[in-house]
């Protein structure tokens, strides 16, 4: 992309201001041909209206810089915060430059120049309403709100906390079971043991939720008793268990802070799928291109 170059220039030395750009132009012969006047604000205008540089009687606000920082974020991403705004002036410069040449040449007057414009509008528009209407009505209130009636409507998931002993051979599998009734330690047998990557820690496997293990271990850990162990080898893809339950509970029901952007994302769907229907209601809407018509209606089901 063109402005790589910028952003380049401002990383390789930070030290370097936006007036080495305009040393670049006045080498070009582009300031005594009287298009561009080196009048640049050196602070951070608080008017939006402020006049920032100049292009011979083009004026440049800080409104329009504000603009470009905005529309070129991701280009000045990597360009440290204090020079940030002069890569988007100097970048802004240069599209205005350009512009003042696409005018003389004709090209703003032209069939595809013109569709383009209106789309630029129509997406701009769509933002702005966007940004006002939907996102602003987020509030603080109305996530907690949505939150609360989403907790209060979800049942309880229950969670198991077991520990287990793997080995290879079923005959392995039944031996160990012996120890255990036998009086030993399930935690010694499966630091001493078990093959599975949780024994040094005794075949602690933690609390889990329903699908979150394979069917065999899953179904067997449910359904001993808090404290019971395993009677016979539980046999999976990975060999064979001796499972014991250690503890059960419903999951912790997760924190406000902890889901607030997913809430918040939630929220902003549904008010903007809400918008785009009223819009529907009001306006006739008539999809021409019968493929593309079936297409989104498919989509829409």
């Amino acid at each position: 992309m063109i402005y790589k170059n910028i952003v380049s220039k401002f990383n390789a030395s930070c030290a370097k201001s936006v007036l080495n750009r305009i040393t670049i132009f006045t080498a070009m012969g582009v300031v005594s041909a009287g298009l561009f006047s080196a009048t640049v604000s050196s602070t951070y205008a608080q008017d939006a209206n402020a006049v920032i540089a100049k292009i011979g009687k083009l004026e440049i606000t800080e409104k329009q810089l504000s603009f470009t920082l905005e529309e070129m974020a991701q280009q000045f991403a990597s360009v440290p915060q204090a020079d940030r705004r002069a890569a988007a002036l100097s970048a802004l410069i240069d599209i205005k430059l350009i512009a003042i040449l696409a005018e003389k040449k004709g090209l703003g007057k032209g069939v595809e120049f013109k569709q383009r414009m209106e789309f630029l509008r129509a997406r701009t528009l769509h933002n702005s309403y966007f940004e006002s209407e939907i996102s602003e009505s987020i509030t603080d209130e109305a996530i907690k709100a949505r939150y609360e009636k989403e907790i209060s409507a979800t049942k309880p998931v229950k969670q198991v906390s077991a520990r287990h002993i793997l080995v290879k051979t079923e005959e392995e599998a039944k031996a160990i079971i012996a120890e255990i009734e036998g009086g030993k330690d399930f935690v010694e047998l499966a630091k001493d043991k078990s093959t599975g990557p949780s024994g040094p820690k005794g075949g602690d496997l933690g609390f889990f939720s329903a699908g979150q293990m394979v069917p065999e271990f899953e179904k067997a850990a449910f359904a001993l008793e808090k404290g019971g162990v395993t009677k016979e080898p539980v046999k999976t893809q990975f060999g064979y268990h001796i499972i014991k339950k250690v503890d059960e509970r419903d999951a912790p029901k997760r924190k406000l802070e902890d889901v607030t952007e997913t809430v918040r994302q939630v929220l902003l769907r549904e008010k903007y799928l809400a918008a785009i229907e009223t819009a529907k209601k009001a306006n006739v809407l008539e999809i021409l291109d019968k493929e593309l018509k079936t297409k989104i209606e498919a989509n829409q089901r």
